[in-house]
C-alpha cells in the first residue's frame, strides 16, 4: 500500500457507507411514522428502532397504509444491518483488522523517531546499511517500494515505509524533518536523483549520501543536493586493489572504519560553550584522529595546543569507556 492509499486505509472499508444507510433507513421510518400514522417523533423514533431490529412492538395497531410501509421499513432496515454486520465480520476475518492496528502502531513508532537515519531501498546495498546503522544502535527507517525485502525488517520490529522515496508525503511520514541523514540507495541512478531532490528541499540541513551506478551520475547528484555520493564498484575496485598490495593497511582501516569487540570510532560535535585543547582531550585516553573544523577543514592528528570551537566534529578511536570520557570531556 503506498502514498494517500496507505493513509487512508481503515480497519472497516465500507464501514462509513453501511453507517450512513442505517441512518437513512432511521430517518425514513421516523419521517414515515410521523406522516402516516401521525406519531410523536419519540413515538415514531421507537416504532422505528423495534422494526428495524425485528423485536416487533408497536405504539398502537396500524391501519393498512401503516403495514405496508412498515414491510418496506423492515426489508430495508434488515438489509442494511446485514450488510453492516457483513462489513464487520470480512474485516475480522480476512485479517484487515489486525493489519490497521499493525500500521497504526508503526505509524505511532515513526512520530516518535529522532536523530535517526532513512535508508532509501532495501536491495543488497540497503540490506547492508541497515545492518550497519542497526549494529551503531542509530534508530532508522526503511523505504521500499517492493514489500517482498521488507520481511527481514518486520521481522525485526524496525520501522519501514512501503512506498516511493522520492514522494514529499513519504519522506515526510518518515520524519524528515527530524532525522540525522538520508541515504539514497535504490538501484537507478534517474530515480537516486529525484530522491535526493525531494530530500534536500524538505530538509535543507539534511546530511544526504547517494548511491551512483555509473561515473557521470556523481555530479548530477551533488548538484541535487547529495553531501556524499558513493559508487559501489569504484569502491569494490579500491579495497580489492589496496588488499593487494596493502593487505595489513586494509586491515587497520576496517577496524577504525569498522569498530570492533574492543574497538569503537565515534564521531563528536564540538558544542558552543566548551572551552579545551585537544591535549585535554587526549586525557581521555581516547586516540584523536582527527577534528574537522566548521569551514571543513580536516587536522589529522591535531597538536596538543590545537583549540576546539564550536560546530568543530571531532573523530576519536578506542575502547567504549574511552569514548565515553572523550564525549564527557566535551561537555560545557
Amino acid at each position: 500500500m503506498t502514498g494517500m492509499d496507505r493513509h487512508r486505509a481503515t480497519a472497516f472499508p465500507g464501514l462509513a457507507l453501511a453507517v450512513i444507510a442505517l441512518a437513512m433507513v432511521l430517518a425514513y421510518g421516523i419521517v414515515g411514522y410521523v406522516l402516516i400514522e401521525h406519531y410523536a417523533v419519540l413515538d415514531a423514533a421507537f416504532m422505528t428502532v423495534t422494526t428495524v431490529t425485528t423485536v416487533g412492538l408497536a405504539v398502537r395497531p396500524l391501519d393498512g397504509p401503516g403495514e405496508v410501509f412498515t414491510i418496506t421499513l423492515v426489508v430495508l432496515g434488515v438489509s442494511a444491518f446485514l450488510y453492516t454486520f457483513g462489513v464487520i465480520v470480512e474485516a475480522f476475518g480476512s485479517g484487515r483488522w489486525s493489519r490497521y492496528w499493525r500500521r497504526r502502531a508503526m505509524d505511532r513508532r515513526l512520530d516518535q523517531l529522532h536523530d535517526h537515519v532513512i535508508i532509501c531501498g532495501y536491495g543488497r546495498t540497503g540490506t547492508r546499511i541497515a545492518s550497519e546503522v542497526r549494529a551503531k544502535g542509530v534508530p532508522y527507517v526503511v523505504i521500499e517500494m517492493n514489500p517482498e525485502p521488507l520481511e527481514s525488517v518486520r521481522a525485526a520490529g524496525e520501522p519501514l515505509l512501503v512506498g516511493d522515496a522520492a514522494s514529499d508525503e513519504v519522506l515526510q511520514h518518515a520524519g524528515i524533518a527530524r532525522a540525522r541523514s538520508l541515504v539514497s540507495a535504490v538501484d537507478s541512478d534517474e530515480r537516486n536523483v529525484y530522491i535526493v531532490l525531494t530530500a534536500r528541499s524538505l530538509n535543507p540541513q539534511l546530511f544526504i549520501v547517494a548511491r551512483s551506478s555509473f561515473p557521470d551520475s556523481v555530479a548530477k547528484l551533488e548538484r541535487a543536493g547529495a553531501n556524499r555520493v558513493v559508487s559501489p564498484y569504484t569502491t569494490s575496485g579500491i579495497r580489492m586493489a589496496a588488499l593487494a598490495l596493502q593487505p595489513a593497511v586494509v586491515d587497520v582501516l576496517d577496524i577504525v572504519s569498522g569498530g570492533g569487540p574492543t574497538t569503537t570510532v565515534e564521531e563528536l560535535l564540538v558544542p558552543h560553550g566548551v572551552s579545551a585543547t585537544a591535549g585535554d582531550l587526549r586525557r581521555s585516553g581516547a586516540a584523536l584522529l582527527a577534528i574537522r573544523a566548521k569551514d571543513g577543514t580536516i587536522h589529522v592528528n591535531p597538536k596538543d595546543s590545537h583549540r576546539l570551537e564550536g560546530d568543530d566534529v571531532v573523530v576519536g578511536m578506542g575502547t567504549q569507556e574511552q569514548v565515553d570520557a572523550l564525549a564527557s570531556a566535551l561537555r560545557p
